[in-house]
């Protein structure tokens, strides 16, 4: 049975839809929302050749041309998002036509940028196939690609029009993509739901096992609290800077080892949640235990934790400060931090002292020696 999560935003209000088989019935979700019977469909090398086909198949009777992007972080960039913007306009992809995103969140992101400037904004449908897209990139409207000063830093707010998220998709995850994308799973529990923590420390080795219904469930709960934060605060002026839990160390970490496998988005989230839970109570903010808690839960998981499980040198303390410090998060000049008064009680200050950030850097380089 599909679950259905409504992100209501007025008149850019849409539906996530969430559960099995959904691929092979995208014909009834995607033809309401069509003027013609055609959708401009963009995917990646890894995703292609596994799902496309079927994706065709369950289009039915609506027409598809496809475009296929190489995969890996470095695609969101300005030279494949010109070549993407470039190919939808070949297509003569018109303001009331659909653009599918059919892949994880490099794709997502990609795409749903070029859907927002393509004819000033045409339309797009996520159809997200990574755990790490279904439960983030996919809802919300965040769109863009990475410059070469730091990640997502160019982009535009663009909703999609609907959201499908197939769970039997994650069947044909590798391990270690998967477990990258319960980093931001995790992430849900330790900024606003303590009891949806709980339910994971109890769930997540089966989940991870492949139980169907843990995974459509787990996303399901993820999905709404997202959706619950965005309709409070759609363009991230308060209360939705707190989904940024674990990213501003990560897409420093991220930054610093290339945007390239050494370190894949949700891994570093993964490490970022742990030293933001560090720094939460070196700050005297939360319990000794809480640190200690979330590290167990990821290291159970199989997760990356510390600087310690990144391969290859990193920036010393300064020079991670200095990649944090152009975070799209800076504001007036200051870092923001989301940090934690306890699992599930996240807030956004500011107010982080130079040398406490600087000490636990230190600290944690200290413990790849």
């Amino acid at each position: 049975m599909d679950d259905i999560v409504s992100v209501n935003l007025g008149a850019r209000s849409y539906e996530v839809c969430i559960g099995t088989g959904l691929l092979a019935r995208a014909e009834a979700q995607i033809a309401p929302l069509l003027r013609r019977p055609r959708v401009a469909v963009v995917t990646d090398e890894t995703v292609g050749p596994l799902h496309l086909d079927a994706l065709r198949a369950g289009l039915g009777q609506i027409e598809m041309v496809s475009l296929t992007l190489p995969a890996g972080e470095s695609t969101k960039s300005w030279p494949h998002f010109t070549r993407t913007v470039e190919w939808l306009l070949e297509q003569k992809v018109e303001r009331k036509d659909i653009v599918i995103a059919f892949g994880g969140g490099v794709i997502g992101d990609l795409v749903g940028f070029a859907a927002s400037v393509l004819r000033r904004g045409v339309r797009f449908v996520q159809i997200p196939t990574t755990l790490l897209a279904q439960v983030d990139s996919s809802v919300g409207g965040k769109t863009g690609i990475n410059s070469v000063v730091g990640k997502n830093l160019i982009g535009a707010f663009h909703q999609p029009t609907r959201v499908l998220a197939d769970i039997d998709l994650l069947g044909t995850l590798a391990p270690r993509d998967f477990l990258a994308g319960y980093g931001e799973v995790a992430k849900y529990g330790l900024l606003g739901s303590a009891s949806f923590f709980d339910w994971l420390e109890r769930n997540g080795p089966a989940l991870a096992q492949g139980d169907t219904a843990l995974r459509q469930e787990a996303v399901r709960r993820s999905v709404q609290m997202k959706a619950d934060i965005v309709e409070r605060d759609e363009t991230e002026e308060g209360d939705r800077a707190l989904l940024n839990l674990g990213h501003t160390f990560g897409h420093a970490l991220e930054s610093a080892t290339g945007y390239s496998d050494r370190l894949l988005h949700g891994e570093g989230v993964s490490i970022g949640c742990a030293l933001a839970f560090e720094l939460s109570q070196r700050l005297g903010l939360c319990a000794q235990e809480a640190p200690s808690r979330v590290r167990a839960h990821l290291r159970a998981m199989g997760m990356k934790t510390d600087l310690s499980d990144i391969a290859g040198d990193l920036p010393d303390a300064d020079g991670l400060v200095a990649l944090m410090a152009q975070d799209k998060k800076v504001l007036d000049g200051k870092l923001r931090f989301i940090l934690a008064r306890g699992i599930g009680q996240a807030f956004v200050t500011s107010e982080v002292p130079a040398d406490t950030l600087k000490t636990l850097l230190q600290d944690a380089l200290a413990s790849r020696a």
